[in-house]
């Protein structure tokens, strides 16, 4: 069998260890900018991980065992205090940060995840278009509104603008901020 590509190799080794251990997880930033939107470069891979009754170490000892490295001293603290597992992935260099997701948002987005084939054979959950750029919304770096940009303009007529201001919204709200609405109309301008 000819070798994957790295991000798929990676995401194909991931996705090994998360089914292993039964919990749900979806894909965000660079790499699902890059499914939903227009390509730009990165060698890193985000994904939430609901890890349930998991323990982080127990995730942490099977992602080693799948040719995954921890990235930085002493991690435990780290993974405490960040809720990231900061991996890097065998030979290839990719760098694959693991976020420990919480209730509510993060379960939501999980749950409207959409299943893509980013390889023959490897079928990873995609956060949806919508739940991208809200994400993107929150984090407002610039890098982050042009990567909005560019899912505006390849989803076009699929992309439901309703859902994310409704989301949006309801962020405001939770939030005590009064900007995000405006930033996604500004942007669909």
């Amino acid at each position: 069998m000819p070798s994957l590509a790295p991000p798929a190799e990676l995401l194909r080794a991931l996705s090994g260890v998360l089914d292993h251990l039964e919990v749900r997880w979806y894909v965000f930033g660079a790499q699902a900018v890059l499914y939903w939107g227009r390509p730009r470069f990165t060698q890193d891979i985000d994904v939430t991980v609901q890890l349930g009754s998991v323990e982080s170490s127990r995730l942490v000892d099977e992602l080693k065992k799948a040719g995954f490295a921890l990235r930085v001293e002493g991690t435990a603290a780290f993974i405490q205090q960040t809720r990231v597992v900061p991996l890097e992935f065998g030979s290839s260099g990719w760098a694959l940060d693991v976020v420990l997701g919480g209730p509510g948002l993060e379960e939501e987005f999980q749950r409207r995840a959409v299943p893509v084939e980013v390889a023959p054979g490897v079928t990873v959950p995609i956060i949806s278009a919508e739940d991208l750029i809200v994400t993107k919304v929150l984090a407002g770096r610039p890098k982050d509104l042009e990567d909005i940009r560019g899912i505006l303009v390849a989803q076009s007529e699929r992309l439901d603008t309703g859902a994310v201001r409704h989301l949006l919204v309801m962020l405001e709200s939770a939030l005590g901020v009064s900007d995000l609405v405006r930033v996604f109309d500004d942007l669909l301008r």
